[in-house]
């Protein structure tokens, strides 16, 4: 959570200030409305209670929340463990922050899950999973962000986000922060001015990113000091400006980043200037590596990045040690891997095999650099002419989605229990995407 994303998302807003003079305020969540007896039980959306906030106060462990069709302007606060909350329709549910709310969703306690809705216009998420206290209740830095200061780090664990639509959010689509044990999947994320699906502080995650679509985001998917058991496969990050990153930051605790498989996964066009600007400059990028550790990248299909397939870098004073990058389809990128270490800080053991590269930096990286290396072996840092990253627009201009898949049987399926711990997947049969992954809900292709 760089707090300079955040500063720039304060400048856009600022400028849209006029706008929003004279809007009313949202719904207030009042606890009001009618639970049905039982356990269990099923409390609709405006039937059983008027608003979505009131009907979760009313939900009890095990109960489905299930929000009729309708424009809902509202935050929504989920306290209490093992509640599902899910739109009858994916696209005509919609909670709208109007600019006026930093979150759509909140998720604060362990076992939920979000489904079959859109979130948008949020100043900052659209769905928030959170341990953290402070972060659950937005409360801002100095310079912005989440200022956790000296909060110990306390895990939100077990959740699920499926079948959501993020959309025009201010920092990230949907966002787990200090949250272990929860599936993200068949979601699709826009118009986020950080990243679309985001990722941070958590050791071991044991968390799946699956099946997703990210695009017209500054970053498709980010994860930040997520390390052990962090899978990220068959998603479709194409037409971002940057389609993947995992980093380590100071900013956030449990440094450094390490220990996570990105398989499976479209990679492509990732230099789409319909989108907003990304805080760090980054453009064309397909995958970016800074500071991380211990990583696995397997069977992607990276393509067409005008700057780079894969970029692997140090921050000032992180090293990315120990990377592999495995059997992956490599096609028309700027620079297929580019390694660049442009400080005192090296990299050492990271390795290639069997992808089948055109152009590396340093040159013959292939063959100087083949897996395995030796775990202390100096990594080679060379540099490549670099595309200028065009002007950006506001999250609020991006492109509206595409209507997106259901929830199978969203009206009739009763809660969904949560696992306390997700099945994680087998990287030995997550197989290369073909380049249409995903293509009927995407705006953006691949060339």
């Amino acid at each position: 959570m760089p707090r300079l994303r955040f500063r720039l998302v304060v400048a856009v807003l600022g400028t849209l200030a006029p706008v929003l003079v004279g809007c009313g305020g949202g719904d207030d969540g009042a606890n009001d409305g009618r639970r049905p007896s039982g356990s269990h039980v099923t409390i609709k959306v405006p039937a059983d209670a008027p608003t979505i906030s009131a009907a979760v106060s009313l939900a009890r462990p095990g109960d489905l929340v299930l929000v009729a069709p309708g424009k809902y302007h509202e935050s929504v606060k989920i306290s209490k463990a093992r509640i599902t909350l899910r739109g009858e329709s994916r696209a005509k549910v919609v909670i709208d922050g109007r600019l006026r709310q930093p979150n759509g969703i909140v998720v604060a306690a362990p076992g939920v899950a979000v489904e079959n809705l859109t979130v948008e216009n949020n100043t900052q998420n659209g769905v928030l999973v959170t341990g953290s206290a402070k972060a659950a209740a937005g409360a801002p830095g100095q310079s912005g962000g989440y200022d956790t200061g000296d909060e110990p780090v306390t895990f939100l664990k077990s959740f699920l986000v499926s079948h959501v639509t993020a959309t025009r959010n201010g920092l990230y689509g949907i966002y787990a922060f200090s949250a272990q044990n929860g599936v993200i999947e068949h979601s699709y994320t826009s118009g986020s001015a950080d990243s679309g699906i985001y990722v941070g502080q958590c050791k071991p995650c044991r968390i799946v990113v699956r099946d997703n679509i990210a695009e017209l985001n500054a970053v498709g998917y980010e994860g930040t000091n997520a390390s052990g058991d962090m899978y990220v496969v068959g998603n479709r990050l194409v037409g971002n400006r940057v389609g993947l990153t995992t980093n380590s930051d100071h900013q956030e605790k449990l440094l450094p980043q390490k220990d996570a498989v990105i398989a499976g996964n479209l990679i492509a066009a990732n230099q789409q200037a319909a989108t907003p600007e990304q805080a760090d400059g980054g453009w064309g990028i397909g995958i970016g590596v800074d500071g991380g550790t211990d990583n696995q990248f397997v069977r992607n299909r990276i393509a067409g990045n005008s700057n780079a397939g894969v970029v692997i870098t140090a921050t000032a004073d992180i090293s990315p040690n120990g990377n592999q990058i495995l059997d992956n389809t490599f096609a028309a990128n700027g620079v297929d891997v580019g390694w660049t270490f442009p400080t005192a800080t090296k990299g050492r053991g990271n390795c290639l095999r069997g992808n089948g590269l055109r152009k590396t930096v340093p040159d013959r990286l292939a063959t100087t650099a083949s897996c395995p290396r030796p775990a202390r072996s100096p990594s080679p840092s060379g540099n490549w002419a670099k595309p200028t990253a065009p002007g950006g627009i506001p999250f609020t201009d991006v492109a509206a989605p595409k209507r997106q898949p259901q929830f199978p049987k969203a009206t009739t399926t009763g809660a969904t229990a949560v696992p306390a711990v997700p099945a994680l997947p087998d990287t030995a049969d997550i197989r290369l995407p073909s380049a249409s992954l995903l293509a009927a809900g995407a705006r953006v292709g691949t060339s």
